[in-house]
């Protein structure tokens, strides 16, 4: 901890905190996003929309935020983040499967592989 400030104190564990919430918040966002996308802005016919909704407000994320990405997502936008499916092998030939939810093709897949081979595996091919 840093010295004998009680906020400074404080300070260190709130920014610690506050990273992990916004990463989560992003996510959850993300999630809405694509299902609103896919599925529509209605909750009573779209379920995987309603499951994304759920789980933010599990997440304690604020309303109002939910609903902007809902009218984010129904309107046009820029954002079009799409599920993609990889195969892969990790150490010892482990096969593996990973589903990701990205904007970039070809930075996920240069991410995806370049974990895969800093711990030994490889990407497979198409």
């Amino acid at each position: 901890m840093a010295g004998h400030s009680k906020w400074a104190n404080i300070q260190h564990r709130k920014k610690a905190q506050d990273n992990k919430r916004g990463k989560v918040f992003t996510k959850v966002i993300r999630e809405i996003s694509v299902a609103t996308k896919l599925g529509g802005a209605d909750l009573s016919s779209n379920s995987r929309l309603r499951l994304a909704v759920s789980k933010a407000n599990s997440s304690n994320v604020p309303k109002d935020t939910v609903e902007r990405a809902i009218k984010k997502a129904s309107g046009q936008n820029n954002d079009n983040y799409e599920e993609i499916t990889y195969e892969g092998y990790g150490p010892k030939g482990i096969a593996v499967i990973m589903d990701c939810l990205t904007d970039n093709k070809n930075r996920t897949v240069s991410e995806i592989r370049h974990v895969l081979s800093k711990h030994g595996g490889s990407l497979g091919t198409n």
